[in-house]
């Protein structure tokens, strides 16, 4: 096991950690999927850049969580990696 992941948990143990990551957790999820979506893609930030009409800059603090993106950002980051976007909710304690 990695040092960090060992720092982790023992810092999990903390309650206001755990509180914390949880909240970033949703933020570091988001980045994950834009970053897998466009590789799969086969796209760099500049292609999907380009084809949003923005900056490979603006598309690298999207996928670093540096932004949060707006419904209409998503979706026309989907549209340029060539997917549609799917927003879903899952219950916190499945039954």
């Amino acid at each position: 096991m990695t040092k960090i992941n060992e720092l982790h948990q023992k810092w999990a143990k903390d309650p206001e950690y755990q509180q914390a990551y949880d909240e970033l957790d949703t933020e570091f999820e988001l980045a994950r999927v834009l970053i897998d979506a466009r590789v799969a893609a086969g796209l760099t930030q500049a292609q999907v850049a380009e084809r949003m009409k923005t900056s490979q800059a603006a598309i690298a603090r999207m996928e670093g969580g540096k932004v949060k993106p707006s419904a209409g950002s998503l979706e026309r980051y989907a549209k340029a990696i060539g997917s549609r976007l799917h927003i879903s909710f899952e219950p916190l304690n499945p039954i």
